[in-house]
């Protein structure tokens, strides 16, 4: 049973529990965490959107140093800090009773949390050999929606007891988690740091390269469905269909489901960068399809009719989120030079938060706003990114390539049980990394 959630033993088997042990925390966190800022922490919930705003924010940006931290201090004790300090932000939620201290708290964790996902990608991409790395990417993001469940599930029953102790107990779970997921990573195999680059390389050469900066603005446009699907589907479902109530949890359980179930079958099936972009360029037609049905569940149809048509959309949106995830992974890694993968995840992460940060408003005004056309402009996006992505990402392999004249530096994938050898692999981008850098300066 176990073999076909996880990945086979080895590194990425470690790294997926990890992420699970975090993940039930984190489920919980997602499901309480609006109604434990506003009851016990006491502030209001304009005060907690406009935290929550100002320190993904922070955070968004936050994950390139730290995933730049990860490159030269190295990647495994890197994750291991990270995790322990999300575990101390969240434990601080605990004792924050005013605003200000939760602006500052909250900054923090958010911080903390985007610089913990970048070295666990630049972990993954030292342990894990270049062909495996979405398919183990892929069981992680199954293990993560088991984990979501499971944790989602424990914050319910602490959302139906309604009581400060109940809140409290979710959010330490939470702390203990990420120790938990910090215990684990520990058993990982350690992945040397990056040797400093000669006088002059630029320390965030990530921020130099325009390329790789147009494809993580297209993936952060994608990542819109986030927040349409955790705020403004139960907001549509609620204000704009004569659906039940209770379809918005069913839809919620439908999607964490299907990724469990499906997300490592399709990922699967990708094989280099250019079957993952044609994959970003499918999702983006079904994502097109999934908002045009949902449009069409607008009041007027009978609550099943309606039901039926919401779990249609909902089909088709994981659907696309599958194709966007196992693409996106693929190109985030297959871009990033070797050397630097934790500030490149850190950059390509941004997409996530950013799309916390900017979608609820802008989601809310298109599509509670403006109805059928809202659904249809935001699917068009979709549509629109999905089929930019390809020109990007041949455009960062073009600006990846040796110039004719410099030979290229000779080197071997050497990888024992799907375990690269990370100074191999580095040894071999890097003299196309310079010159990538050169041509992007």
């Amino acid at each position: 049973m176990i073999g076909r959630f996880a990945p086979p033993p080895g590194p990425g088997r470690v790294l997926a529990f990890a992420q699970l042990a975090s993940s039930i925390g984190y489920g919980g966190f997602l499901v309480c965490s609006a109604l434990f800022f506003i009851r016990v922490v006491g502030v209001s919930t304009a005060q907690v959107g406009l935290a929550l705003t100002f320190a993904w924010a922070v955070g968004a940006f936050a994950g390139v140093p730290l995933g730049a931290l990860a490159d030269r201090r190295g990647p495994k004790g890197t994750t291991v800090l990270l995790a322990v300090a999300t575990a101390a932000a969240v434990a601080m939620f605990l004792v924050v009773r005013s605003f200000a201290p939760f602006v500052l708290v909250a900054t923090v964790w958010a911080s903390c949390h985007s610089g913990l996902s970048a070295a666990q990608q630049a972990l993954l991409a030292g342990l894990v050999d270049k062909g495996r790395r979405t398919e183990i990417r892929a069981f992680i993001q199954s293990m993560t929606n088991a984990g979501l469940a499971v944790g989602a599930a424990l914050g319910g029953l602490a959302l139906q007891f309604d009581t400060e102790g109940a809140y409290l107990t979710v959010f330490a779970l939470d702390a203990a988690s990420f120790l938990v997921t910090a215990l684990v990573l520990m058993r990982l195999p350690s992945v040397p740091p990056v040797p400093e680059g000669p006088a002059g390389e630029p320390k965030l050469a990530v921020l130099r390269d325009r390329p790789y900066a147009l494809v993580s603005l297209v993936n952060a446009v994608m990542m819109l469905y986030m927040p349409m699907l955790s705020l403004i589907m139960p907001l549509w479902i609620v204000q704009r269909t004569d659906a039940p109530r209770w379809i918005v949890s069913a839809l919620l359980v439908i999607n964490m489901l299907t990724v469990v179930m499906f997300q490592v079958r399709v990922a699967g099936r990708v094989n280099g960068l250019r079957t993952a972009a044609r994959f970003v360029r499918l999702s983006g037609a079904v994502m097109l399809a999934s908002c045009a049905v949902f449009a069409l569940s607008a009041h007027g149809r009978s609550a099943w009719g309606a039901a039926l048509v919401l779990i249609a959309a909902a089909l088709l949106q994981v659907v696309g989120e599958m194709l966007l995830a196992s693409g996106a992974w693929e190109i985030s890694f297959g871009l990033a030079p070797s050397h630097r993968q934790g500030q490149y995840q850190g950059f390509f992460g941004m997409g996530a938060p950013v799309a916390r940060t900017l979608g609820p408003l802008l989601l809310t005004t298109l599509i509670l706003g403006w109805g059928t056309p809202g659904w249809l402009i935001l699917g068009a996006t979709f549509l629109t990114a999905g089929f930019a992505m390809a020109p990007a990402v041949r455009w960062a392999e073009r600006q990846r390539h040796t110039p004719v004249g410099l030979p290229p530096t000779p080197a071997t994938d050497l990888t024992v049980d799907g375990i690269t050898n990370p100074t191999a692999d580095r040894t071999a981008d890097r003299t196309a990394d310079r010159t990538a850098d050169l041509a992007t300066t």
